[in-house]
């Protein structure tokens, strides 16, 4: 496919005309799916797609238009060059943009990700076998995901992987499943399993009567699936420069007021060993890594292009929305096996649900408890708890009342496959906070 892409750039180069610039993308991938339920394969299938962005620059104006490829080189050189005409004509009726930036500088990268997902069969007949004698629900994606990046001025970026995201849940009753996820670059079997075996206990405990504890603020673990919903939060602005200059970004307190976070807190945009590509639409490579938040003090924004000629900031590679693409937090000293006992009476939260900003501004979140959220007395998981739902702040809750992070991290990729496959991940530990807020 890199060498299909390129070759489409180079002609579609040798059909512009003067003083017209060309910046084109290519979102690809050939994914296999497969959806179970009641432990049974219910549907399963493959996808091989591609698509091609056209940007076409003249002067401060441009236009962009998308088309699917066929992987047939004289109809899509064809309809290249339909999509080109109709730019042009475009290009017309289009005003000046003031905050059009685009790398002129050529970086040629490539990056290819060896493949190491295991044999679907074999992969297949472990998640089988997992869910013997139990209600498994889930989806499968494995493949390899392709990027590249070309322009009329030479510039040639490449960057493929091999991915694989399963995302179960062994049901109960009602409401009530455990969820659970396994993803990475490589499976491997004695990591899917011990995953199984802490499914498979969560779901013995689930079994037992449910308690309902009256609103208040409890000691909580949060499991690296549950602060994902609070970091994908902070994501929603909490790290673009546009965000910070226009004074909507939930970490306001942070930047005008100096509050810090725990000092054990640093948070990176990890793009070295994540999924995502080191490049942007705009031709600009990304820097391995990025420090966002540094022992709980902000450090640095994420900047995209149009950011960087607004505010006269250097551009470090960020896409336009400006948000993490592989976020990283770093490791504490907690032992995950002694959480239990470390939360001591409290609340062991696996997942959270429904997250949203009950303030904005002042860094409060809401959402709900769901999928297996136990109830802990004398370091001792006894029951599950019913629907509760949070409201606190990221300042209480990575800041003063943090008790520590675990040094056992888990990868957790975007799941969503809207379009194509998505290529944010995280990468987080679990979270023991003294006082978590519930209100319902």
């Amino acid at each position: 496919m890199r060498e299909y892409f390129n070759q489409l750039v180079d002609d579609a180069t040798e059909a512009l005309q003067r003083d017209e610039v060309l910046l084109a993308n290519l979102y690809a991938e050939t994914s296999d799916f497969t959806r179970l339920n009641r432990s049974a394969v219910r549907q399963a299938g493959e996808v091989r797609q591609a698509y091609m962005s056209l940007e076409l620059v003249r002067g401060r104006r441009h236009a962009s238009s998308i088309l699917t490829l066929t992987g047939q080189l004289d109809e899509d050189r064809g309809r290249i060059s339909q999509a080109l005409d109709g730019l042009r004509g475009r290009l017309a009726e289009t005003p000046e943009d003031p905050y059009l930036l685009y790398s002129t500088e050529v970086h040629d990268t490539e990056h290819i990700g060896g493949d190491r997902l295991g044999e679907p069969d074999t992969v297949l007949e472990r998640i089988l076998a997992a869910g013997a004698g139990r209600d498994l629900v889930g989806i499968y994606a494995a493949g390899r995901i392709e990027r590249g990046f070309g322009n009329s001025l030479g510039q040639r970026n490449w960057f493929s992987t091999n991915t694989f995201h399963f995302d179960w849940s062994f049901y109960h009753e009602a409401d009530k499943a455990v969820k659970a996820s396994y993803a990475g670059f490589e499976w491997r079997p004695e990591e899917f399993d011990g995953k199984v075996s802490e499914a498979a206990e969560q779901l013995d405990i689930l079994r037992r009567p449910p308690r309902t504890i009256d609103p208040g603020e409890y000691r909580v673990y949060l499991a690296p699936a549950a602060l994902a919903e609070i970091i994908g939060l902070l994501c929603r602005g909490g790290f673009g420069l546009k965000a910070h200059r226009t004074k909507v970004t939930p970490l306001l307190r942070m930047i005008e007021s100096g509050t810090m976070l725990d000092e054990t807190v640093t948070l990176r945009e990890n793009i070295r060993e994540g999924m995502a590509p080191p490049f942007n639409s705009a031709g600009y490579v990304k820097p391995d890594s990025v420090t966002l938040i540094e022992n709980g003090r902000y450090r640095d924004c994420l900047v995209s292009p149009r950011s960087s000629k607004e505010y006269g900031v250097t551009c470090n590679g960020a896409d336009g929305h400006e948000s993490p693409g592989s976020l990283d937090l770093a490791p504490g000293a907690l032992d995950a096996a002694d959480m239990p006992a470390l939360l001591d009476e409290g609340v062991y939260i696996n997942r959270l649900w429904y997250g949203n900003f009950s303030d904005r501004s002042g860094g409060r979140m809401t959402g709900m408890t769901r999928f297996a959220t136990f109830w802990v007395e004398g370091g001792r998981i006894v029951a599950p708890l019913n629907v509760m739902r949070f409201d606190d702040t990221v300042y209480r809750m990575l800041g003063e009342n943090l008790v520590g992070l675990t040094k056992q991290r888990e990868f957790l990729p975007d799941s969503r496959t809207y379009q194509m496959r998505s290529t944010s991940s995280v990468r987080l530990p679990g979270a023991l906070i003294d006082k978590l807020r519930f209100t319902l």
